[in-house]
């Protein structure tokens, strides 16, 4: 992952760096199933959501080395910037452009936009997009709720998903994938977890892959905030489940004896 590198806490915390070293890059990654572009950009993900810039940017050209682009890479941080805030994703930002630029990548990159600033498109890409992946209960979400805070569903429909969810360079799944992470790793955003684990599961993510989505965060983002991904798994996977459940309630397949 890291040819070349020689860390300075084989230096000054030998016994720590030899144990989290054993556990992050070798037990994890025996355990947990993901192919290696998969996992790094769980692990960029995770470390964004965490704000763990330093580790971030260590990773970054292990990242590169197992498969990510530049695009790849400059779109998980983009995609980061609605679920975290500029503020923290600023210096992630930075970062990227840093390492990038000193491997020999010419910023800016290939444009990835499929949207303009026209108000109107921005809206109905959006729509599309959070029907795509939440249903269609989400056709008309932007102009629902009271209507002093409307606007924030406007912006949610087409900031969010109309500016970012339609860019090109990573998918549907993958964004939804990379914002289950975010949510995750920052802690606080629960009610928002259980939903994005339940559009994950309904864009065909399996609960046995974002087990192991979770799993592979353990080392970066610590145990507490990986647990709590993991029960608000099994609340979208019941709420799931009671869903459908009600569904062949209302419509009972009629058999003849």
């Amino acid at each position: 992952m890291f040819p070349g590198y020689q860390s300075d806490f084989l230096r000054t915390d030998p016994e720590f760096i030899e144990r989290f070293d054993n556990f992050a890059f070798d037990q994890v990654i025996h355990q947990v199933d993901l192919d290696d572009r998969t996992r790094f950009m769980v692990i960029l993900a995770g470390l964004l959501g965490c704000q763990g810039i330093d580790e971030f940017t260590a990773v970054l050209p292990a990242a590169l080395n197992f498969g990510l682009t530049p695009v790849h890479i400059k779109e998980i941080v983009y995609q980061a910037v609605p679920y975290l805030g500029i503020g923290r994703v600023f210096p992630f930002l930075k970062a990227t452009n840093r390492v990038l630029e000193e491997r020999g990548v010419r910023l800016p990159l290939e444009p990835q936009a499929t949207t303009t600033c026209e108000p109107d498109k921005r809206l109905n890409a959006g729509e599309k997009a959070q029907t795509a992946i939440f249903g269609e209960s989400m056709a008309g979400f932007w102009s629902s709720g009271p209507e002093d805070s409307r606007h924030i569903n406007r912006w949610l429909t087409d900031n969010c998903f109309g500016d970012y969810y339609t860019r090109a360079g990573l998918s549907l799944q993958e964004r939804e994938m990379i914002t289950f992470c975010f949510l995750a790793a920052q802690g606080g955003a629960e009610p928002q977890l259980v939903s994005h684990a339940g559009a994950n599961l309904r864009l065909g993510t399996s609960k046995d892959f974002l087990i192991a989505v979770i799993s592979q965060t353990v080392p970066f983002i610590g145990y507490p905030r990986s647990l709590n991904a993991l029960r608000c798994l099994r609340e979208a996977l019941e709420a799931r489940q009671s869903s459908a459940e009600q569904a062949q309630s209302q419509h009972p397949t009629h058999t003849n004896n």
